[in-house]
């Protein structure tokens, strides 16, 4: 009798103690679940870096016209088109439209800023390429101009130089 009773006293610790490892590894899970849904909603929006060392977030446009200009030095029509892009920028300040460049080369630091000086680009040029998180396909052809939504989504893609009128026209 003292074997079964001893055996019996091991079998229910051992069916409790695998109740307990279950109970425990689900609740474990389930913390752990809860904590990545919290750090997921506490996660910061990109931030990206503009040549004049400062900072910004696309969300923080979001409600305007965003154009993102991929241009180069050594691309023709590219030096065409920044007039044009100018006219854009000073014309729709304060008003719902915002234009923003990105190096094709990817150039940073004194490099970036002097280019911009030199090709007389006076609106804001990105450092950091928006391209993966806003989801549009990499620039093969220069120049191109990404059309953002006041909604935050891909307009349109303008291939080719343009000017101030086509690319109001694609609004």
């Amino acid at each position: 009798m003292f074997s079964v009773l001893v055996s019996n006293r091991l079998t229910n610790f051992a069916v409790l103690n695998l109740n307990l490892n279950l109970n425990l590894s689900f609740s474990l899970k389930a913390i752990f679940f809860v904590a990545l849904l919290s750090l997921a909603g506490c996660a910061k929006e990109q931030s990206y870096r503009v040549a004049d060392g400062s900072a910004m977030q696309l969300s923080d446009l979001r409600g305007n016209w965003v154009l993102i200009n991929y241009w180069a030095d050594w691309c023709r029509p590219c030096r065409e088109e920044i007039p044009e892009l100018n006219v854009l920028h000073q014309r729709k300040e304060g008003e719902p439209m915002f234009v923003l460049g990105v190096n094709f080369d990817y150039l940073e630091g004194a490099e970036l800023t002097d280019l911009i000086d030199e090709m007389g680009i006076e609106f804001p040029v990105l450092v950091d390429d928006p391209q993966v998180i806003v989801g549009y396909a990499a620039a093969q052809v220069l120049p191109m101009t990404v059309i953002i939504s006041p909604q935050g989504e891909v307009h349109k893609v303008l291939v080719g130089p343009q000017t101030a009128e086509t690319i109001e026209a694609s609004l």
